[in-house]
């Protein structure tokens, strides 16, 4: 249940935060945002603000005047009085905010153009949606995103991949904060070090002993036979698996607040740079920094995380185009499940780590050029300046539909081998 509840928090937040960048830079630059929903319809209930005009008498002013002038005339004296009386009404446009507050869809106004944004809560809660007026090109009104600028369009579209950017800079230094587990250095000493598994090759033996990433390798081990092995250093352990190649072996890890008693047995033939178990460790420690060191440094892990996946996507794409294996192992909602679980095991700073990450792989596959995708409708932004006219609104909206039966298609077949993973 905890698992569950996590990986809905997980995704409620990586979809909001990307919408919410569309919803911020478009209403900045004087486009109307629709609807902006908290998780996904149906809707429960929702709130709508609108500015009412009213005429109102605000005073009423009286002027009176007396003017009276003297004259002689034949030596008799005239005395001439003028009365003015004015009277002035003052009128003044008031404008007030006012409220609409309904359950479901009734009552809501969408069309209606003096009537604000709607802030919906809505039933399935994975995130958030933003509603754009004239996003599909058909609405011409001044407030409308069609109508706007190839500039304006392209920092609407490129805010949801910023702001994913920007949520995995700020957990990333959060961490750093709290405490983040590191490499230590090659000449540092630290006492509270620990051996843990940093990275497991698919279909080795530590896969199906059911190692696990981010496993604490104990450093008092203890055999079949009851004796007690002191492992201080990473080659003490590798030492430990080499002389049983072949053999049942015990390994006892630390998997957050568990100890584990894993039984398995270590390959005699392995590829090259895998290792009889197929595993990568890393002697790490604890690091904190303060606030002010913490961001910098985040920014800079920040960078080397975007530039490692465009990398391994770039490794993908090349293999897919020649007809090779992909190489790495893709995760749909299944799989990232599954991680969500073991994140979860091991405390708040992995999770934190691993909601980065995925922030990061969300920015960057919305960023990349294919349709239905914001980097896709981006790259019709700039098709039209370079063809200096509109692409038709049909051609584009059909390549979209297209993007997205791909992607679904693709997502189906990711969940499909994820639950055969899963089942295994």
């Amino acid at each position: 249940m905890l698992t569950i509840i996590v990986f809905i928090l997980i995704l409620g937040v990586l979809i909001f935060v990307h919408e919410l960048g569309h919803f911020l830079v478009a209403r900045r630059n004087g486009i109307k945002a629709e609807e902006f929903g908290f998780g996904f319809p149906p809707r429960i209930f929702g709130v709508q603000t609108w500015r009412e005009k009213k005429l109102e008498k605000i005073a009423e002013e009286e002027k009176l005047e007396v003017d009276i002038q003297n004259a002689v005339s034949g030596g008799s004296e005239i005395i001439k009085e003028t009365v003015t009386d004015e009277k002035k009404e003052i009128d003044v446009v008031r404008s007030r905010r006012k409220w609409i507050w309904t359950w479901g869809k009734q009552g809501m106004a969408e069309e209606n153009p003096e009537r604000d944004t709607i802030y919906s809560l809505n039933w399935i809660p994975l995130g958030g949606f933003v509603k754009i007026k004239g996003e599909d090109g058909e609405n011409k009104d001044p407030d409308s995103f069609a109508t706007k600028s190839a500039w304006t369009r392209t920092k609407v579209l490129a805010a949801g991949v910023l702001m994913n950017f920007a949520l995995a800079w700020f957990l990333i230094s959060v961490c750093l904060i709290i405490g983040i587990p590191e490499p230590v250095g090659e000449n540092e000493t630290r006492t509270d070090s620990k051996i843990q598994i940093s990275e497991i090759i698919s279909d080795s033996p530590a896969k199906q002993i059911n190692l696990k990433i981010g496993d604490e390798i104990l450093k008092e081990q203890k055999t079949l036979a009851g004796v007690k092995i002191e492992i201080k250093s990473i080659k003490d352990f590798q030492d430990y698996i080499n002389a049983n190649k072949g053999k049942e072996i015990l390994i006892q890890v630390q998997r957050g607040s568990e100890e584990l008693d894993l039984k398995g047995t270590p390959r005699i033939d392995y590829p090259e740079n895998q290792g009889p178990l197929g595993i990568v460790m890393a002697e790490t420690a604890i690091y904190k920094y303060p606030w002010y060191q913490a961001f910098w440094k985040g920014l800079q892990i920040l960078f080397d995380l975007v530039l490692a996946m465009l990398l391994a996507l770039y490794g993908i794409v090349k293999n897919l185009l020649f007809g090779k294996a992909i190489g790495v192992e893709i995760a749909g909602p299944v799989g990232i499940a599954v991680l969500t679980k073991q994140a979860t095991e091991l405390g708040l700073v992995y999770i934190l780590q691993f909601v980065a990450i995925l922030s990061i792989n969300l920015g960057i596959i919305n960023a990349f050029p294919f349709p239905a995708l914001d980097g896709g409708r981006i790259l019709f932004i700039i098709i039209e300046k370079i063809k200096r006219s509109p692409v038709s609104q049909k051609t584009e909206q059909t390549f979209h539909a297209i993007g997205f039966a791909i992607l679904i298609a693709l997502m189906l077949v990711v969940t499909f081998r994820d639950i055969l993973n899963v089942i295994k």
